[in-house]
């Protein structure tokens, strides 16, 4: 699975907020073997949301979880786009987040409230444990949540543990050789696909030239074999290295 993560706010571009979605879900997602494909902070822009989920439906591997626009303020346009990208049919009035929206707020339910339950066809309600105004969710792939991290976290949390708390353990190889990326670019091309490679160099003081290459992937011997393609070269070469 490709999980993806879509924050949606110009306040947060433009400072007026500080994102907290970014952090809170790489470590939900971690605690299961899992991690980020992607993560966007976007403004309250409709075109802008639109093109996101697009790329997010287009990957038939996506997960998304999407933070923020599900109000009913004018600037709230997540729940309308959502229904045109993920269903191709209009908003449609959840009657049980209706009565939700009734019992919590009484007759100031109306003129505006009430549009919070205009959900796209076919969703079903993230319980918000703070006030009860629901989040959605669409084939239990696609999340939209608040924007309030103490609201969109806990409905986060439960749907991770929920439906995404098993995957398969990925076994990780890392080493710190006091090179350049460049000298060791040649074992970089012979990676196969299926092993994510990370290369990462290295600054300090000293100006000394170092890189930390990590290998990560489900099958151990085959990391272990194309990691030894490195400790080979460098001992060869007589470049110090050590495993981290």
């Amino acid at each position: 699975m490709n999980f993806y993560a879509c924050i949606i706010g110009s306040e947060i571009l433009n400072g007026r907020r500080e994102d907290k979605h970014f952090a809170f879900l790489k470590n939900e997602l971690q605690k299961y073997g899992h991690e980020l494909f992607a993560s966007f902070i976007i403004k309250d822009d409709e075109k802008l949301i639109k093109n996101i989920y697009k790329l997010v439906k287009d990957d038939s591997r996506s997960v998304m979880f999407s933070f923020g626009g599900i109000g009913a303020t004018p600037d709230d346009l997540t729940r309308e786009i959502a229904a045109e990208v993920f269903t191709s049919k209009p908003l449609q009035r959840h009657e049980k987040f209706k009565q939700d929206i009734i019992e919590r707020f009484g007759e100031e339910a109306y003129p505006h409230r009430i549009y919070m339950a205009d959900l796209p066809q076919n969703s079903q309600l993230l319980f918000n444990p703070i006030n009860n105004m629901s989040g959605f969710s669409l084939e239990e792939r696609y999340f939209f949540t608040p924007g309030f991290p103490q609201m969109a976290h806990p409905m986060i949390a439960s749907v991770i543990e929920r439906l995404f708390s098993t995957s398969q353990q990925k076994y990780r190889v890392t080493l710190l050789a006091k090179t350049s990326e460049n000298t060791l670019i040649n074992i970089m091309k012979k990676i196969p696909s299926e092993i994510e490679l990370s290369s990462l160099p290295i600054l300090n003081a000293k100006e000394d030239a170092s890189v930390e290459i990590s290998l990560c992937a489900a099958d151990k011997k085959s990391v272990d074999k194309y990691f030894k393609l490195f400790t080979d070269f460098l001992k060869n070469s007589k470049i110090s290295y050590n495993l981290i």
